[in-house]
């Protein structure tokens, strides 16, 4: 993935998203953190809300724990709608 310095994006998660076609930060930008996870989702249904965070945190360029406590919520919220259905 061609996103250098990017927070959040280690190898494990570079690695998720190169499998879905997500190979640049814009696209990552594009496509936003929620429906990122949810493609992820469905192909690992094994994903943890910290991959979420994650994700908005490299949109964000923040580091995943300093994400705004609104914004998290939303994400928290998220999380859990989607993971009851998996």
């Amino acid at each position: 993935m061609s996103i250098p310095g990017v927070h959040n994006v280690g190898k494990v998660i570079e690695v998720l998203l190169e499998e879905i076609g997500v190979d640049s930060f814009e696209k990552l930008c594009q496509i936003g953190a929620e429906d990122t996870f949810l493609i992820l989702l469905a192909n690992n249904k094994n994903l943890s809300k910290s991959v979420l965070f994650a994700l908005e945190g490299a949109i964000q360029g923040v580091r995943w724990f300093n994400l705004d406590k609104t914004r998290k919520d939303q994400l928290e919220k998220f999380f859990h709608s989607v993971k009851v259905y998996k």
